[in-house]
């Protein structure tokens, strides 16, 4: 049973792996940042009995339930049981599955191989995560050949947090610094080129980067890596780098949450698959 020190529970309910559940609850929490409640995972729920034992350790510990369940007598167990013990709950695709079914015309169809497809989905994001973890910084040049996306830049052109933010969407995506008087790996020029995407940004701003980073560090501001006359050649050198392959895109980062960056470079790969015009 809870206590008062206890803080609220909401029991995430899936008959999958749970993903959706548990996006669109964290979602909704954003808008109750004064709350802190514990969530709590019950996934590959398939049966009755499973759904009443949740709802009933609900009831006993004052949880509310969030819940995905694709198969209409469980959703339709989950709802009876929780009203009946009293548990607050919500079916947070249900509702806009209702409303779509009106709009088209006809129901939807329900069946047990879109769990499949979500896991299958699920799996390959781990994957993509694991490979830029391991691809990060250009630590296996050999596995370019492997890779969606090959991100390159000099050193704080977000090409990291691009790489994991991608990779959430399934992506492969490799990444490979470049430095001046550093010969780029072999690999990078092997593999298509149309896979490589380069990243730049205005030496101001790539300033303030790199002296922030510098004092997170513990490093003097006056190392060689911060200063102003070094970022603004480097970024010259690279710039002529990047002029002498031409097939790669260059996107500039200046400014930009992550988010807008790897916008941009999904559409450029829409727009690939599309055959138009490529370039951001």
């Amino acid at each position: 049973m809870t206590t008062t020190q206890d803080p609220p529970q909401i029991f995430l309910v899936s008959d999958a792996t749970g993903d959706t559940v548990e996006k669109v609850t964290s979602a909704a929490l954003l808008q109750f940042p004064e709350a802190k409640p514990r969530l709590r995972g019950f996934h590959r729920v398939r049966t009755a009995a499973e759904v009443r034992n949740i709802v009933e350790r609900a009831r006993d510990e004052k949880a509310f339930i969030s819940y995905t369940l694709a198969d209409l007598e469980l959703r339709s167990t989950m709802q009876d049981y929780a009203d009946s013990m009293g548990v607050i709950s919500i079916d947070v695709i249900g509702a806009m599955m209702v409303r779509l079914s009106t709009f088209f015309g006809h129901p939807p169809v329900m069946k047990a191989g879109i769990t499949m497809v979500l896991n299958e989905e699920y799996f390959r994001r781990i994957e993509a995560v694991e490979f830029a973890v391991k691809n990060d910084d250009g630590q296996e040049p050999r596995n370019l050949s492997k890779a969606d996306l090959v991100l390159v830049g000099v050193s704080r052109t977000s090409k990291t947090p691009l790489s994991t933010y991608l990779a959430h969407k399934g992506y492969k995506v490799a990444n490979v610094p470049l430095v001046p008087d550093v010969p780029a790996p072999r690999e990078l020029f092997e593999v298509d080129q149309g896979k490589v995407i380069a990243l730049t940004i205005d030496p101001g701003t790539l300033t303030r980067i790199r002296q922030e980073r510098l004092r997170h560090l513990g490093m003097p501001a006056d190392s060689a890596y911060g200063l102003k006359e070094n970022v603004v050649r480097e970024l010259k050198w690279v710039e002529e780098f990047f002029a002498a392959h031409p097939q790669w895109p260059v996107l500039n980062v200046s400014g930009k949450a992550v988010e807008e960056t790897a916008a941009e470079i999904l559409a450029y790969i829409a727009r690939k698959k599309e055959g138009g015009e490529a370039r951001p």
